[in-house]
């Protein structure tokens, strides 16, 4: 029998690290069993009314997304000031490190602070992946064309991607598996939309996604393009790794005893959002929430700080979570995408997993 998970120690592919801000420069070091050297960090204050900073070692320490807004690619000297082999510099100025207030920071490893150029699709890229942990993030620039493939070397085909433009103010595109056909998400939208202007897709049904490659489309609007010739991208993607991180969806039934859903793993983080309401992509972990019920949340397109709320009530599992009542993240006619990851595995690479809660 194969091993049940290839990750023993979720620590070295992805960790959370909170920190209250002193106004001075120092090191943000990780607490995980494994070191772990970013190459995405995702911060947010969380209790003020600022950015959702995302930044990437490829970009180097000055460039900076923000997920609550559209806007191009930014540039300071003011956030952080190093990727270290655990953790990440922050500068005294900094706005996640403003004295007194609270910040957390998801981190992701991709391909080290290295990249490749990948020619497996019409479009080359140029990616940095970790194969083993099932993330991968890379650039390309766009050739005007419909029907376009990227490769992005996972070696699996993808469950989750992301898609922004760079250099110009544009949605955040956002598909995902458990999407209907054509259809996709926007970080700043209210549900699932169908998206023939300029779609990003990896559905294995019609050939747009396969181990190698996902599809874009250059379509008739600017804004939610994702192949206008001669813009650059960038993407994020990522798979399954069973024990690891799971990408699926589940459907609310507004009860008492709520919706249960088998990740395989006690998670860590978890990203929900309901594909039909006028509702926030709800991001809680254990490092904020530190037992439950897990009510802390952040919202992944808005600066608003830190809120708990009972309509929002969840359990982390040894093995998935648990909606606990009729609320945010369980009404009965919703549809909810989620992508998680692991605080541990179910049980380790040798064991054999139940299903038992």
């Amino acid at each position: 029998m194969g091993k049940y998970t290839a990750i023993d120690d979720p620590s070295a592919h992805f960790q959370v690290a909170t920190w209250t801000g002193n106004a001075t420069g120092r090191n943000i070091t990780n607490d995980g069993n494994s070191d772990l050297q970013p190459d995405f960090i995702w911060m947010k204050c969380m209790d003020s009314n600022t950015a959702h900073i995302w930044q990437l070692s490829n970009l180097g320490v000055t460039k900076y997304f923000r997920s609550n807004v559209t806007s191009a690619i930014a540039t300071a000297s003011s956030l952080i000031s190093s990727f270290n082999t655990d953790g990440f510099g922050i500068t005294n100025n900094s706005s996640n490190n403003v004295n007194g207030e609270k910040n957390v920071a998801w981190q992701w490893k991709a391909g080290g602070n290295s990249t490749s150029s990948n020619s497996d699709g019409d479009i080359t890229s140029t990616i940095q992946t970790n194969s083993t942990a099932g993330f991968t993030m890379g650039t390309y620039t766009g050739n005007g064309s419909d029907n376009q493939t990227i490769g992005h070397g996972l070696g699996a085909k993808p469950n989750w991607i992301i898609v922004k433009r760079k250099d110009t103010a544009a949605a955040w595109l956002v598909w995902h598996q458990n999407n209907s056909a054509n259809h996709v998400m926007r970080f700043y939208d209210s549900g699932e939309t169908d998206s023939a202007s300029g779609r990003v897709s990896a559905r294995a049904s019609n050939s747009r996604g396969t181990s190698t490659i996902f599809t874009v489309y250059q379509g008739s609007g600017a804004y939610d393009n994702c192949n206008i010739n001669g813009d650059e991208y960038i993407f994020w993607a990522w798979r399954s790794i069973q024990g690891y991180s799971k990408f699926g969806a589940y459907k609310g039934n507004s009860a008492d005893d709520g919706t249960f859903v088998y990740l395989g793993f006690k998670p860590k983080w978890i990203m929900f959002k309901s594909t039909q309401a006028n509702m926030g992509w709800d991001i809680m972990d254990t490092a904020r929430s530190t037992s439950n019920v897990m009510d802390d949340y952040l919202v992944a397109q808005a600066s608003d700080p830190q809120g708990a709320s009972s309509t929002k009530n969840i359990d982390f599992l040894s093995n998935g979570f648990k909606c606990r009542d009729d609320n945010n993240l369980n009404f009965s006619d919703h549809t909810y995408l989620y992508m998680a990851f692991a605080e541990n595995p179910f049980v380790s690479s040798g064991g054999i997993p139940t299903t038992a809660r």
